[in-house]
């Protein structure tokens, strides 16, 4: 329940000394967590010329993402993120975004996930032959690039494991510069020829040749192969169709391809890394997902059917989205006046909810930064709030991805746990950074052993 019913027009409580209202970079995850336990949960300041709320209350969440979404449109961040990735899934709007999902709908039905299951477990049945006992190695640059490969053959049907140190170089470039994107009067700045920006703009130009190229090959052969890119190459768009007869533009799948290609690998990427970094640390939980592999799947090949009855490998996944939640935060600018509790946001405001922040609360998850899968049994998950706990947001502009992710993390996890287990190599500094997803802060050094 609200705390409080009652509605005024009070500004709730907040800093007033932020100098020009710049989220500090080093540390953005602690000073917001900062700012919502001394302040409570709703905080207001100032970005330049911007107006922000922060809400840390899951029934403001709830209200935000889902009661009243239509109330809000996307915020900031993905206002900017259009310099990246145009008019994708992720950042259009209105009827146009409706209109592309339902589009894209049906490449992630359950069914047509069952049939990526497949590609997910030879691509980590190949991962795990090529490892070697004792083998040190960065396990977040060996789950991007499984994961890179895995995204481009399911919903692409593309091979793109000959592009994956360019797409990696081209990410980790566009997302070490995307800060300036989220500056007061940051769009000021795309018109100066800075050399960070132009860097932001060779690094679209790098994902834009592999993406255009793949685009280009399907429309040259015109084969159906019932993949995402095959429903958006044959998509019409009904209005335009009764008049022309147009199809999707290039420019308009790529903006629909690039968006699901980044963020289709990503994010998955950070969760499978992060739950081998906490796997290293909990030898109890790790002994426990074995064992159950082994009950389950034998010796044989996992499948998709073996992803629900992985229950405890289940637990852990979502034990990692809490602790690491790949999207950490999520913003909605005000499209008219609203009310969370006593307090009035004004139309153009900018509203935030942080994953991390929520997922971090004593009130929902005592301990917190304690890794604990059995969070996730059925009697805990039903005495939480459904709202405390938001990894792939919520409503209408819930992650299209969510099963597909789900399944992917099950069935990596599954394969290369069969053979194999990986030790934290000792003396790494290894914390979270907080750039458009949660990513570590540099490699994750681990050495495979034999199981």
């Amino acid at each position: 329940m609200m705390m409080n019913l009652h509605t005024s027009n009070a500004t709730p409580p907040g800093p007033r000394n932020l100098f020009l209202g710049f989220i500090p970079r080093r540390d953005p995850l602690a000073f917001m967590s900062g700012l919502a336990q001394r302040y409570g949960d709703i905080v207001f300041f100032r970005r330049g010329p911007e107006r922000f709320y922060l809400i840390s209350h899951p029934d403001y969440i709830k209200d935000m993402l889902l009661t009243n979404a239509r109330k809000f449109a996307k915020g900031r961040a993905l206002e900017r993120s259009r310099a990246l990735l145009g008019q994708g899934l992720l950042t259009s709007e209105g009827e146009f975004h409706l209109r592309q999902r339902r589009l894209m709908q049906p490449a992630f039905h359950r069914q047509r996930i069952a049939s990526y299951g497949e590609a997910m477990v030879a691509f980590s049945r190949r991962l795990r032959e090529r490892w070697r006992p004792g083998q040190e190695m960065d396990i977040h640059e060996e789950m991007t690039a499984l994961t890179l490969a895995i995204v481009g053959k399911t919903l692409f049907d593309a091979d793109v494991e000959s592009d994956t140190s360019e797409v990696m170089e081209a990410i980790t470039s566009a997302f070490s510069l995307f800060h300036l994107t989220l500056m007061p009067f940051s769009e000021l700045l795309e018109k100066v020829p800075l050399s960070p920006v132009r860097k932001l703009h060779n690094a679209r130009a790098r994902l834009d040749k592999i993406i255009y190229r793949i685009i280009a090959e399907r429309r040259k052969s015109g084969e159906d192969r019932g993949d995402l890119l095959s429903m958006l190459l044959r998509a019409q768009d009904e209005e335009s169709s009764a008049r022309m007869g147009s199809q999707m533009s290039d420019e308009q799948l790529r903006d629909e391809c690039l968006t699901l290609f980044l963020a289709g690998h990503e994010t998955t990427a950070n969760l499978l890394t992060w739950t081998w970094y906490l796997l290293a640390q909990h030898p109890e939980a790790e002994a426990r997902m074995h064992a159950e592999i082994d009950a389950v799947v034998g010796e044989r090949v996992p499948a998709f059917d073996d992803v629900e009855r992985l229950t405890y490998t289940e637990k852990i996944v979502a034990e990692a989205l809490r602790m690491y939640p790949p999207a950490w935060i999520v913003g909605r600018r005000a499209l008219e006046d609203h009310h969370f509790g006593p307090y009035r946001i004004p139309r153009r405001a900018l509203v935030a909810a942080s994953q991390w922040i929520v997922h971090h609360d004593p009130r929902h998850f005592p301990e917190p930064y304690r890794f604990d899968p059995g969070r996730w049994e059925p009697q805990a998950r039903a005495a939480r709030h459904k709202f405390s706990y938001f990894p792939f947001a919520a409503g209408p502009r819930q992650c299209i991805g969510e099963g597909f992710a789900w399944a992917e993390a099950s069935l990596v996890l599954a394969t290369l746990a069969q053979q194999w287990k990986l030790e934290l190599v000792p003396g790494q500094n290894i914390a979270v950074k907080p750039v458009i997803t949660l990513r570590p802060n540099g490699p994750v050094r681990m050495i495979a052993r034999r199981r």
